[in-house]
C-alpha cells in the first residue's frame, strides 16, 4: 500500500535507514516492509497509522520491531522465529511471516505498542566512563551518581563491575563477564584519576527489574535480533545487576531530581547522568530539569560541585555526543563524539 507522505510511514523509513547505518539490516528490512504494507483497515495498521503522538519522539517504529521480536522470544510465533536470525530467510518468506504474525497476534502486538523502547545498552558505559573519570579528576571528590532514565540500572553499575578496553589501555574489573572494547577514532580518552562512587540511584518511568524474566525479555525484544553480541552482553550485565541491586525509583525525572539533589551529601560531587533519554522526555520535563540544574549549579562550590554528564544527540547526523557541564562555572563542554550504541568514540 502506498502513502509515502504519511508521517508514520516516513518515520518508519527513516528508522529503517538508521538501522542499516547502525549495523542492523534485518531490522531495517522489517521496517521498510511495514512502511509499505501497514493497512489502516487492519487493527494493528489502524493503531500505528493513527498514532496520536509523535511517531519519531515516541519511537513508534522501534515499538513495532520490539513487538515482533517479542513474539519470537516468547515462543508465540514459530513461523516468524523460523525467519529470524540466525536463520537467513529470503525477503518473500520474511514478509509473509510478518503478515501472518500481524493477523494472529494483533492483540499482543497492540499491547507491546504501549511500551516505549528500552535496551539499557551496556556499551554506552564505555562512553560514559571517561566522562566520570574526567569529573573525578577535575573535582577530586567522591561521586554521588544519579541517573535519569536508568531502566534496569546497568549504567549505574558499570564503573565497578565491567571491564573496558580502549586501544592498548584498559580499566575496570578484569574478570568481569561484561567486556567493552570500543573502537577509538582519534586519541584515546584519559583513564587516570581515582573514581569513587559514594552513592548511586536512578529513576525511570518504567523501571526494569533485572531479576524478572518478563522484564529481561522486554529488554531483549527491543535489542536488534541480528546483533547477537548485544543480546549476549545484555544478558551478562543483567545477571550482574540482579546480584548487585541498585534502587531505581518509578518517578517523574524532574520531580525525582529536585528531591535527590536536595539530599546530596556535603563533600561529594553530585553527578547527574543520562544516555539516549533526553529525546524521549516531554519539553516541560526537560525545562524543569534544566532549571533545577541551573539553580543548584549557582549554589555549587569547590567543596560541593555539581556535574551534568549526558550522552545524547548533538544535532550531527550519524553520531551522538558526550557533553559535560560542571559547576562552579557551568560551561558545557563536548568531550567526545560517539556511536549511539557505544561502538566507537572520538575523544576530543
Amino acid at each position: 500500500m502506498s502513502g509515502a507522505a504519511h508521517p508514520v510511514r516516513t518515520a518508519f523509513r527513516e528508522q529503517a535507514e538508521a538501522c542499516h547505518t547502525l549495523g542492523s539490516p534485518f531490522t531495517g528490512r522489517i521496517l521498510d516492509h511495514l512502511a509499505d504494507r501497514l493497512d489502516p483497515a487492519h487493527p494493528v495498521g489502524d493503531a500505528v497509522l493513527g498514532w496520536a503522538g509523535d511517531p519519531h519522539a515516541d519511537a513508534l517504529a522501534l515499538r513495532m520491531t520490539g513487538a515482533l521480536h517479542g513474539l519470537v522470544l516468547e515462543g508465540a510465533e514459530e513461523d516468524l522465529a523460523a525467519v529470524y536470525p540466525p536463520a537467513e530467510a529470503d525477503p518473500d518468506r520474511l514478509r509473509a511471516a510478518i503478515e501472518r504474525s500481524l493477523d494472529r497476534h494483533a492483540d499482543r502486538i497492540l499491547d507491546w505498542l504501549r511500551h516505549p523502547p528500552q535496551t539499557n545498552e551496556v556499551a554506552r558505559s564505555a562512553v560514559l566512563l571517561p566522562g566520570l573519570l574526567t569529573i573525578a579528576r577535575e573535582t577530586g571528590r567522591p561521586i554521588d551518581l544519579m541517573e535519569l532514565g536508568a531502566s534496569s540500572g546497568l549504567n549505574l553499575l558499570h564503573p565497578d563491575r565491567f571491564h573496558y578496553v580502549y586501544g592498548s589501555s584498559s580499566w575496570g574489573e578484569p574478570n568481569s563477564a561484561v567486556r567493552l572494547a570500543t573502537e577509538l577514532r582519534g586519541a584515546a580518552p584519559s583513564l587516570g584519576g581515582d573514581l569513587v562512587i559514594a552513592a548511586r540511584a536512578g529513576c525511570d518511568a518504567r523501571p526494569i527489574d533485572p531479576a524478572d524474566p518478563q522484564h529481561r525479555l522486554r529488554l531483549a525484544a527491543f535489542t536488534w535480533p541480528d546483533q547477537p553480541y548485544r543480546l549476549e552482553r545484555q544478558a551478562a550485565a543483567l545477571k550482574i545487576a540482579a546480584e548487585n541491586r541498585v534502587d531505581i525509583d518509578r518517578r517523574d525525572a524532574a520531580e525525582w531530581l529536585e528531591h535527590r539533589l536536595s539530599e546530596t551529601a556535603s563533600g561529594r560531587c553530585a553527578t547527574v547522568m543520562h544516555s539516549v533519554v533526553w529525546q524521549y522526555l516531554p519539553d516541560a520535563t526537560r525545562r524543569r530539569i534544566e532549571a533545577t540544574l541551573s539553580r543548584h549549579g549557582a549554589a555549587a562550590t569547590a567543596q560541593t560541585p555539581l556535574a551534568w554528564l549526558r550522552m545524547e544527540g548533538i544535532g550531527e547526523r550519524g553520531c551522538a555526543g558526550l557533553t559535560l557541564t560542571l559547576w562552579p562555572g557551568g560551561e558545557a563542554r563536548l568531550l567526545a563524539r560517539c556511536d549511539w550504541h557505544g561502538r566507537w568514540i572520538d575523544w576530543l
